[in-house]
């Protein structure tokens, strides 16, 4: 951000506002990756929420701790780290988690002991090497507004790819997702769906977590989709929003936190779980008046029979 000499201060002219963040390129960077995390992660969330899996997605964003402890103490680049134990995760959840979607008690169980040997390791490596660990705050909170423009595109390639892979399987990875008994029986490969779902997933936290960090790239995987979801059924009208929101969340977290002295994650976060409180809190009382309507237009029929 700039200088304390040269805060910015918010307005009510928006378009000087916009101006202003966009003067700089470092904040052009921040705003390209944050939308490319926003659609990645809309997407990718949504099925993730849809299945049930968000302690999976959990386990695998945590798997940044031993992947960057782990690449630094082999000496190679952090982000091979990344990738190797979000994979790594992503094939131990599978073996353990079984056919299907959902997290029953027990599998649930074995996602977080595969989540707790992945923290002892990353504190294993630390310990083996010795050594000062790079930034602790970057490494859970990332940095995204110190994004260059090879990260940038870096980026891009990885959302495009998984996106592309996510495309070429949505038919029968959606009729899993919603009854795996019976896409089972009509010969749908339930089980390598399952496990492929985990790998692209693993892959979007692996690569966005370098930039955004493990806590803010799950916020980001959870809440816009969940609060789609919660707004409406329909499979294209709640994915078209799940992206939507995210976009929403991101550039508005980054706007305000360039007008301020606190982290952009921290406002993406807080606007992110506001959303879908409010949402929630909203479906919450249409339920309520919905089902007393319904109570009141029974009685009279009732008092006729």
């Amino acid at each position: 951000m700039p200088s304390e000499s040269a805060s910015p201060t918010l307005s009510w002219n928006l378009a000087r506002d916009l101006g202003e963040v966009l003067e700089y390129h470092f904040m052009v960077n921040a705003l390209l990756a944050g939308s490319v995390v926003a659609v990645m992660a809309g997407l990718v969330g949504w099925l993730m929420v849809l299945r049930r899996q968000a302690f999976a997605g959990h386990t695998l964003s945590m798997m940044a701790f031993p992947g960057a402890s782990g690449a630094s103490l082999v000496g190679i680049p952090a982000a091979w780290g990344y990738f190797a134990f979000c994979g790594a995760g992503a094939l131990a959840i599978g073996r353990l988690s079984g056919r299907g979607r959902g997290t029953s008690p027990e599998q649930g169980a074995r996602i977080g002991a595969v989540q707790a040997t992945a923290l002892a390791l990353g504190f294993l490596f630390v310990s083996l090497y010795g050594g000062v660990l790079g930034d602790l705050e970057s490494l859970l909170f990332g940095n995204i507004l110190a994004i260059s423009d090879g990260q940038l595109l870096l980026l891009a390639a990885v959302a495009f790819a998984v996106l592309a892979t996510l495309g070429a399987l949505a038919r029968p990875l959606l009729f899993a997702s919603v009854d795996p008994d019976v896409a089972g029986a009509r010969g749908v490969p339930v089980r390598l769906l399952s496990g492929g779902f985990l790998l692209l997933l693993a892959v979007a936290v692996a690569a966005t977590s370098q930039i955004t960090g493990p806590l803010l790239v799950f916020a980001l995987l959870v809440a816009p989709p969940a609060t789609a979801q919660l707004i409406t059924v329909r499979p294209a009208v709640s994915l078209l929003l799940s992206v939507l929101l995210g976009l929403m969340i991101v550039w508005l977290g980054m706007g305000i936190a360039y007008f301020s002295v606190y982290p952009a994650g921290f406002f993406i976060s807080a606007i992110a779980f506001a959303v879908y409180l409010l949402v929630r809190i909203a479906v919450g009382l249409r339920g309520r008046s919905a089902s007393a309507r319904g109570a009141a237009d029974a009685r009279p029929a009732e008092a006729r029979a």
